[in-house]
């Protein structure tokens, strides 16, 4: 295909992705289109174990480049006005995930044209789940990586005009970990409280105790976040209640502050409960790890984008979770974050892409693919 073609393709692609939706791990019909696409230009697809989702391969040699989007929807009732809105009821790419999936598609179409040219193999990694979270561990599971020596991951972001390519070295997404805690105390007639031990009295303490955790442990030039979202206590007006549960969680931008949190948060709840003679139990459920993007690949990619002509930008960073993350711990990465011009936020449901962004993506990262494999020195 010419680039005239490819242009019309992904954009074709895109529509129908964002037409037709699928959740996290359901991504059947999507995987299906992928593979459709890439086996009509003749691409290679690797024989991995993978239910959804899949892994393309173009070029010889031993280098080898990863390069990864994701395929997954989100839970959304879509309320745009597109003429290619989702079809399907409750189901909505509401994250950019369609876009992500056509730009690398066109990418492999890119590549496909000078495959010859290229000093190294380059693995297209369609991943399931990202939502999930999770789907990055199926794809390291399936050993899809085996033999990469690095890999860049691509996300829209609103924040930039379409083109324009926003690349950070260093922490840009958030550990994402989860709490719960369960406050047991002794139960008594609201009239007779002497009698008893009041957890809402003892999780309300918490609550309030629970914010000076980042406010007064850690480096105010730190990021570090943690929210209570859930608190239950009590059944009815004239009963002291005997159990209290709270959950949350605790977004961070690296390990020192991660433990940091964890143990302040432990040391309080079961301090407090002791306080007022009862017993505290914390359940912690460690998430992603925080984003580490190579400072070697993000300047590659930065003067890359540079020279190519593109307007280039910081992006901020975020206290959300994002699974490229896994790879990181596992190989070098970096993210392309990729303008699509002003929206609504993710996972809003009139959140847009401009799809103007969408061809200067894939032959962007095609180039990146391509000068990676020539020029980058491990």
């Amino acid at each position: 295909m010419n680039a005239q073609e490819v242009k019309n393709r992904i954009s074709e692609d895109f529509h129908h992705f964002h037409s037709h939706p699928e959740l996290s791990y359901q991504e059947f019909k999507t995987t299906e289109k992928i593979k459709e696409e890439l086996q009509s230009q003749g691409i290679e697809i690797l024989p991995l174990d993978l239910e959804t989702g899949c892994v393309a391969q173009l070029g010889q040699g031993e280098r080898c480049l990863a390069l990864r989007c994701d395929i997954d929807a989100l839970p959304v009732q879509e309320e745009t006005s597109l003429a290619y809105k989702s079809q399907i009821k409750g189901v909505m790419h509401a994250c950019g995930h369609d876009f992500h999936t056509a730009t690398m598609l066109g990418t492999a179409f890119l590549l496909k044209e000078c495959e010859n040219q290229l000093k190294g193999r380059v693995r297209i990694v369609f991943q399931p789940a990202e939502e999930a979270p999770g789907g990055a561990k199926k794809i390291l599971e399936s050993g899809a990586l085996n033999g990469v020596e690095a890999i860049y991951g691509i996300h829209t972001i609103n924040d930039f005009k379409p083109g324009t390519l926003a690349i950070k070295e260093g922490a840009t997404h958030a550990a994402v970990d989860r709490f719960s805690i369960t406050f047991k105390g002794k139960g008594t007639h609201a009239a007779h409280p002497e009698q008893g031990i009041d957890t809402l009295v003892i999780a309300s303490q918490f609550v309030n105790a629970a914010q000076t955790i980042v406010s007064r442990n850690s480096n105010p030039f730190d990021s570090n976040l943690l929210s209570i979202t859930h608190f239950e206590a009590g059944n009815t007006w004239n009963v002291v209640p005997e159990t209290a549960f709270l959950e949350g969680t605790i977004r961070t931008m690296n390990q020192a502050c991660r433990e940091m949190v964890k143990n302040r948060l432990v040391e309080l709840a079961k301090g407090i409960a002791a306080t007022f003679g009862a017993s505290a139990e914390v359940q912690w459920i460690f998430g992603l790890p925080a984003m580490q993007n190579s400072k070697d690949l993000s300047d590659f990619a930065r003067d890359l984008a540079k020279q190519d002509g593109f307007e280039t930008a910081v992006p901020p960073s975020s206290l959300g979770g994002e699974d490229f993350a896994l790879y990181e711990e596992q190989l070098p990465g970096a993210f392309v974050q990729i303008g699509t011009g002003p929206s609504l936020p993710n996972h809003n449901p009139r959140f847009t892409a401009d799809e103007q962004a969408l061809f200067p993506a894939a032959q962007f990262m095609a180039h990146l693919a391509k000068q990676y494999l020539a020029e980058f020195k491990k």
